[in-house]
């Protein structure tokens, strides 16, 4: 665990700034998040092999008031995220909140329980589970439905089904169409380099403190340990209107495509008067572009489905519940907090276009606008896992791409090479160092980190630099509203520090529970990617594939240093065939076990030139999962 005690804490400007700062003053939202409580988990604690996955006795310094180090408006969303247990929303609907970043709800179905998004990973799916089944009776999980396609909807599956049962047709698994192509294109070619993103914009590093963790917007926080699991979903939702009687209850589905995620769905409930809104609504506003990477979603398109869901369920919804955070009661409030919602995204949108047609660039954007008092108003119209400052870009981006026009920023000079110039021009590391010094007694912060960034990548090994850097970024962390900022900053601050963290195992190895449904051509997809060009200069060749257990045939080829695969058929040129199962592939691509274990146990069969074979998977490059981000 990262040592708390290097926190400094706030400097005059900082508590200054956070003192000055404003919150919404709703006390409804106390009481939503209070409401209906059950029971909590035992202990607080969850473990798996022997390593902490969630500590919930951690965050026990959130009672109180906000310390300086901390916005206080964060200190009261995280204080409202920090209500965890088992809650009933209505009768035949429960939610248990606050031991993962998203919620796991319950729906009590004729035989069986309906079972909407299990978390992150296993472990907490499970332990929530155990504490349904205490409270409310041991009951058969009959169907899960995944919202959507990202990981802390469906990754603790396994703690509350088996692939037997689905298998079986004991349990049905429900998905949004595109959902199983969505959850591979952006978990596993984007994996690893998403994946060390992410450990800024969560601060899974960060030791839960007044000066470190607190929230991470949409929730506490995600699991520290265990990797998400996948079972293919059995039924494709592939418009919206289409209705499933799942276990003796009605749901009404909305497709929403290019919203929150690009496979998403909304659904109601007509004889329980309940409404589904996945992650399209949350108590905050959300992420344009999440900061560990995505595609830019269509904050157009989001308002226009949340409009949608108005027009289709708002007159019917007594209430609305989401996959983060609390829900919301009565048909008065639920069409309230839909229309604000509504009107942020495309806000948003019209805003930062208005400005790009005036030919503003986004930094010049994201400085210009500000929320107007009527979503300053709510809690879940500020920026608590979203920003405005980042969202704006967004939606540039989405329409005008990454380049602001101007020239200058074609072709810009790389980190360390554009480091090393701005030092010389300021006439070296300790002129340039002297002047951050006085920037950072006046407390301009941006400036300073800014100045101190080029020395760090110029000289990484300048401990006058890093240290600065370091407490520039810790005073930007507390100051901020947005926890995702706030654990960017942070974990940039520990890390100029500590260095990165030393962490075993490799992504792919850590994320076999998801790969383990992937197609074939997803896994040949997340193969190309690692593909060492460099080393396929005038190699031409082609493999037969046959996969006994799913009986595919395949043919994989090179040409001009590129992989190319069709279903279907074999080349009868290939230089080589080989026949296995799809499972026994992806533990050999997960590192579970080597191509030549398998060969020899009798798991993967080859025929023809096994030299064509080893020209393909002998280059294939390993991505480090803890790559330097602060530094070069």
């Amino acid at each position: 665990m990262p040592d708390v005690t290097r926190h400094k804490p706030a400097t005059a400007h900082t508590a200054a700034r956070n003192a000055a700062a404003t919150a919404p003053e709703d006390p409804g939202d106390f009481e939503r998040a209070r409401r209906g409580f059950i029971a909590a988990h035992p202990t607080g604690r969850i473990e798996a092999d022997g390593r902490t996955v969630i500590d919930a006795t951690a965050y026990g310094f959130l009672d109180g008031h906000a310390p300086p180090t901390v916005h206080p408006s964060l200190w009261r969303h995280a204080q409202l995220n920090n209500h965890r247990g088992l809650f009933e929303v209505r009768p035949g609907i429960w939610q248990v909140r606050g031991y993962d970043i998203s919620n796991i709800t319950y729906i009590e179905g004729r035989t069986g329980w309906i079972v909407i998004d299990p978390l992150t990973v296993e472990a907490t799916a499970r332990d929530s589970h155990a504490l349904v089944t205490e409270h409310l009776g041991e009951r058969p999980v009959g169907a899960v439905i995944y919202t959507h396609s990202h990981t802390d909807h469906f990754g603790g599956v396994l703690g509350v089904t088996t692939e037997a049962d689905v298998e079986a047709g004991r349990c049905i698994v429900v998905a949004p169409e595109g959902f199983l192509l969505e959850t591979i294109g952006e978990n596993v070619i984007a994996g690893p380099a998403m994946g060390r993103r992410a450990m800024f914009q969560f601060g899974q590093t960060l030791p839960p403190a007044p000066t470190g963790h607190l929230d991470c917007g949409l929730g506490n926080g995600i699991p520290r340990s265990g990797g998400p699991g996948l079972i293919a979903p059995t039924h494709d939702i592939v418009r919206t209107g289409e209705e499933m009687m799942i276990d003796g209850v009605r749901v009404v589905f909305q497709l929403t495509p290019e919203t929150e995620a690009p496979a998403e769905m909304n659904f109601f409930f007509p004889d329980l008067g309940a409404l589904c809104m996945a992650e399209n609504c949350s108590h905050t506003m959300h992420n344009l572009v999440p900061i560990r990477g995505a595609q830019v979603r269509n904050s157009l398109m989001w308002s226009k489905y949340i409009n949608e869901a108005l027009e289709l369920f708002g007159d019917s919804a007594e209430l609305l519940f989401t996959s983060h955070n609390w829900p919301r009661w009565g048909r008065d409030d639920v069409r309230s907090f839909l229309t604000n919602q509504r009107d942020l995204y495309k806000w948003m949108h019209d805003q930062s276009m208005r400005h790009a047609n005036q030919g503003a660039v986004p930094t010049e954007i994201a400085e210009t606008l500000s929320l107007p008092a009527e979503f300053l108003a709510n809690d879940h119209t500020r920026g608590y896992y979203g920003d405005l400052v980042h969202n704006s870009k967004a939606v540039y981006q989405r329409y005008l791409s990454w380049y602001d026009g101007n020239p200058s920023n074609l072709h810009r000079l790389p980190p360390v090479e554009a480091g090393r110039r701005y030092v010389e021009l300021a006439g070296g590391p300790d002129a340039l160092l002297a002047h951050a010094g006085v920037k950072f007694d006046a407390g301009d912060y941006r400036w300073v980190a800014e100045v101190c960034n080029h020395l760090v990548f110029a000289d990484p090994a300048n401990g006058a630099a890093r240290e600065l850097l370091a407490d520039t970024y810790e005073q930007l962390g507390y100051q901020a509203e947005s926890s995702t900022f706030r654990n960017a900053y942070l974990t940039g601050a520990q890390e100029l520090r500590e260095g990165p963290p030393k962490l075993v195992g490799q992504p792919g190895v850590r994320g076999r529970g998801l790969l383990r449904a992937m197609t074939i051509e997803q896994v040949f997809d997340s193969l190309s990617v690692r593909l060492k060009q460099e080393e396929m200069g005038g190699v031409s060749t082609a493999i037969n594939w046959t996969f006994d257990d799913i009986g595919e045939s395949w043919v994989l080829g090179v040409s001009n240093r590129t992989l190319w695969y069709v279903r279907g058929r074999h080349d009868p040129g290939a230089a080589v065939t080989v026949r296995t199962t799809r499972r026994t592939f992806i533990d050999v691509i997960t590192q579970a076990t080597t191509f030549m274990d398998q060969i020899e146990a009798g798991g993967i069969g080859l025929e023809g030139d096994p030299a064509a074979f080893l020209t393909v998977f002998g280059n294939l490059d390993q991505f480090g999962a803890w790559f330097p981000i602060v530094e070069p």
